[in-house]
């Protein structure tokens, strides 16, 4: 049975364990306030920059650009993994590592040559521990403010790549915020850009009307614009999404850890009376024992 210092060394310890997750949970608290309210100002330009494209897009045609043109052949695909650089946040990490794998072992079962760019540590470290090939890695982005030049500087490497050949696919990994408690990872195909939805396919009789775009100068010029920027805006917004669900998910994380530092010290505290109570006991004894043989 531990002694009653042994207890008291363990509550001492468990305390101060507390004390960290809570820091940990209260500043994770802060900064999902800022990471949230950024990506949810955010989302509306996204939606409505989709809209636009697809708009012009009609008009154009979806041959106007090589971003929308898949590749005849298919064989080196590219995969943007977005992960944190600090553990503490649960299964948030595992999830997405999990994704990137899942979707490897997918293309290839189909033959293809697959690297990887990673925004974060965990992802790096894991990518580097099962071998796979690295060609960049951006780290201290996923879960700092970070600035929309982030996505367009590596977007571009990306675009360059994909017009050039070197890539003929581009996925992006990233974990989409559904809320506290639900952060999912996802996967997206970034290039070549997927059949924009144009008015017509998107034509309901009781949608709302949508107002047709006149594009001044060219629908094709103008696509030729926005295209790489809506490439540039998907990454931003999957950093965006993964760097919130991260904040909510080492919140999350801290907070169970919390309630189980309290649980152990309910725990411990009750050992240590019941130590505490056999020492008296066994004093006491000692005590009688002595006097009945002096009596005797």
């Amino acid at each position: 049975m531990a002694t009653l210092k042994d207890v008291q060394n363990k509550i001492s310890a468990v305390k101060k364990t507390k004390q960290i997750t809570k820091a940990m949970n209260m500043v994770a608290a802060s900064k999902l306030r800022g990471a949230q309210s950024t990506m949810e100002a955010f989302r509306p330009y996204a939606g409505k920059f989709a809209d636009v494209l697809g708009s012009l897009a009609d008009k154009a045609g979806e041959e106007a650009n090589p971003l929308l043109v898949p590749k005849e052949t298919v064989k080196n695909v590219h995969i943007i993994l977005n992960t944190s650089d600090k553990g503490l946040c649960g299964g948030f990490n595992t999830n997405l590592n999990a994704r990137a794998d899942a979707l490897l072992k997918e293309l290839k079962a189909e033959g293809k040559e697959v690297s990887f760019t990673n925004f974060g540590k965990k992802g790096r470290d894991w990518a580097r521990k099962k071998g796979h090939t690295i060609i960049d890695e951006y780290l201290g982005v996923v879960g700092s403010s970070f600035e929309f030049s982030v996505a367009s500087i590596s977007g571009r490497k990306f675009i360059e790549k994909f017009i050039f050949g070197t890539y003929d696919e581009v996925y992006v990994i990233y974990s989409e915020f559904q809320g506290m408690a639900r952060q999912v990872a996802k996967a997206k195909q970034l290039l070549p850009i997927p059949p924009l939805e144009t008015a017509e396919e998107t034509k309901d009789d009781n949608a709302p009307y949508l107002a047709e775009h006149i594009a001044e100068p060219s629908a094709e010029e103008l696509l030729g614009e926005m295209l790489p920027r809506s490439v540039y805006v998907q990454i931003y917004s999957a950093l965006l999404e993964t760097s919130t669900s991260e904040h909510a998910a080492r919140m999350t994380a801290m907070d169970n850890a919390t309630k189980a530092c309290n649980d152990m010290i309910e725990n411990l505290t009750l050992v240590y009376n019941k130590a505490r109570q056999a020492a008296i006991t066994a004093e006491l004894m000692d005590i009688v024992g002595g006097a009945e043989a002096l009596k005797g």
